[in-house]
């Protein structure tokens, strides 16, 4: 049987010392460890990993970059930030690239494990501030009741803002008015209870509501 790998991508030796008790409770036989995103793929290449947790402050260059070009040299691996930086924005990016998840360094274990677990089942794990203090069965629950809400156009739209298109690259792609895109966007802010289009896109990729990797290929 093939060995379980997982990659760190992390140049802080305490937290990745502290964390591979967690790792080899998850069933991982081997755990690689690079410091410097130039170290990234020579070690992917070498190994192939099952899974890459990537810090987003590296020495030499971007985590969201590195991950990027992980998941170029090894597309089957699964690729998940695991930061301390908890920025809707850098989420929203981190989802565009085709991430797997997104995880803060203050994530207590138990989360964590359970959020591995997802990501390798194939299911995407991003933060959702909103639904804080609620059973994640009651969460996701309560979503798929939200979602319903939305019209066929209106999920096109948030489809597209997931990709990340800004008020007037929607108006052209959709061929409405500016006027009319204002409208479906403030009715998905309303209907998903979230305050940007950031929390809605990050909303829709926690959730499901589009096919992020299917959306991106098709644009």
């Amino acid at each position: 049987m093939a060995a379980i790998r997982v990659l760190i991508v992390d140049d802080h030796a305490l937290f990745v010392d502290a964390l591979r008790p967690t790792l080899v409770r998850l069933g991982f036989d081997e755990i690689d460890h690079a410091t410097r995103g130039d170290a990234v793929l020579e070690a992917v290449t070498a190994a192939s990993p099952t899974l890459a947790l990537v810090d987003l402050g590296l020495p030499d260059r971007s985590g969201l970059s590195v991950g990027h070009d992980i998941l170029e040299a090894c597309p089957e691996t699964k690729v998940v930030v695991l930061t301390a930086l908890n920025d809707q924005r850098t989420v929203l990016r981190a989802i565009q690239a085709g991430f797997h998840g997104y995880l803060t360094k203050d994530t207590p274990v138990s989360s964590f494990t359970s959020a591995i677990r997802s990501v390798l089942d194939g299911q995407p794990v991003f933060p959702n501030g909103s639904r804080n203090g609620r059973s994640r069965d009651g969460a996701e629950r309560e979503a798929r009741m939200l979602a319903e809400q939305l019209t066929a156009r209106e999920r096109e739209v948030l489809s597209l803002l997931v990709q990340g298109l800004g008020g007037d690259r929607l108006s052209r792609r959709l061929g409405v008015s500016p006027n009319t895109v204002r409208t479906h966007v403030q009715s998905i802010l309303t209907k998903l209870q979230v305050h940007s289009r950031l929390e809605a896109a990050t909303f829709a990729v926690r959730h499901g509501v589009t096919d992020v990797t299917e959306r991106r290929a098709a644009g």
